[in-house]
């Protein structure tokens, strides 16, 4: 049985590795509900009960489809979800407006079929909205029992401090792997300082470290990553594929899937860190677990961390109007 870890020091406990639940509704491939559904249960029963959905993904009908699959589970699972997306308007961009953030969680929680929202995360900063009022929400939202507990995604230093000292922060979720570093220098420091969590998603780089990836041209007009990742351009995506190739080589060696080392790698960094891989495959599911029973010593971290050291990959992580949401 997967093991649990803290998220923050505000009582939120979850499982050592979680499901991050996008791909099964929104931007990656085509939706199966079915097999979908069934790798929700597969996961319950493996132990592994941290979920993760935002009412973007679809949008909508990632919650929906969590809600169905969760009828007579809900208390299994630790469930968290994410405001702050203008959603339907000519001009999509982030609104954390106290009216909003309370509007989305009423939505948030009819869709997901529940009573409370386990873990409420910020999707992107909105800099026309203070941070501290936007804490001040969903603090008023966790004293109604809407909400339990409060994180942040893909926010910098400055944006963490002043949440947190307004509403306690447990975690914050942000791109995270042996791919991509750029949290070491600042971000992580500050989360320990602080005693908040981090949830690295995209915690396989984006299929680059298991092997997976392709060009951009090879994925359908509708997927995501045909026109949004700048790592998987022409000019890019040979020099990344090289980068991970002493990974490939270390597993093998190990005896695991790169996946498996790539996740057991983010367990070691900190029992503060929780990775929530994406997938809508049971087979996939069950591969990324067994990371959890991976052991490794100082010399392979050490290996791993020189394998893929920070400023390996080549291209941004989103295009331009991607990069522009992010609080750094």
């Amino acid at each position: 049985m997967l093991g649990t870890r803290k998220l923050g020091s505000q009582g939120l406990e979850v499982s050592a590795i979680g499901l991050g639940c996008m791909g099964m509704s929104h931007a990656y491939g085509v939706p199966d509900e079915a097999e979908s559904i069934a790798t929700i249960h597969r996961a319950i029963e493996l132990g592994c009960t941290f979920l993760d959905t935002a009412e973007q993904y679809g949008p909508f009908t990632n919650e929906e489809l969590l809600g169905r699959a969760l009828r007579g589970r809900r208390d299994d699972v630790v469930l968290a979800t994410k405001f702050g997306f203008t959603i339907g308007t000519r001009e999509p961009g982030v609104d954390s407006r106290p009216e909003h953030i309370r509007k989305v969680v009423d939505a948030s929680l009819r869709r997901l079929q529940t009573d409370r929202i386990d873990l409420l995360y910020q999707h992107r900063v909105d800099p026309k909205v203070p941070i501290e009022d936007v804490a001040g929400t969903v603090g008023e939202l966790v004293r109604a029992g809407k909400v339990r507990f409060f994180g942040l995604s893909e926010a910098g230093v400055e944006t963490i401090r002043r949440a947190h000292a307004v509403h306690p922060v447990s975690a914050l979720q942000s791109e995270y792997s042996l791919w991509e570093r750029g949290l070491e220098m600042r971000t992580l420091p500050a989360l320990r300082e602080l005693g908040i969590g981090l949830v690295p998603f995209s915690p396989l780089g984006r299929g680059f470290l298991t092997g997976a990836a392709k060009p951009a041209s090879a994925y359908p007009e509708s997927d995501f990553r045909r026109s949004n990742d700048p790592r998987l351009q022409e000019g890019n995506f040979d020099a990344n594929l090289r980068a991970t190739a002493s990974l490939h080589e270390l597993a093998a060696r190990k005896g695991i899937t790169p996946a498996q080392l790539a996740l057991a790698w983010l367990l070691h960094k900190g029992s503060d860190i929780v990775p929530i891989p994406g997938t809508k495959r049971r087979k996939y599911l069950e591969e990324n677990l067994r990371a959890a029973d991976v052991a490794l010593d100082d010399g392979e971290m050490q290996a791993l961390d020189a394998a893929l050291p920070p400023g390996s990959t080549s291209g941004e992580r989103y295009g331009k109007a991607g990069m522009g949401l992010l609080d750094r």
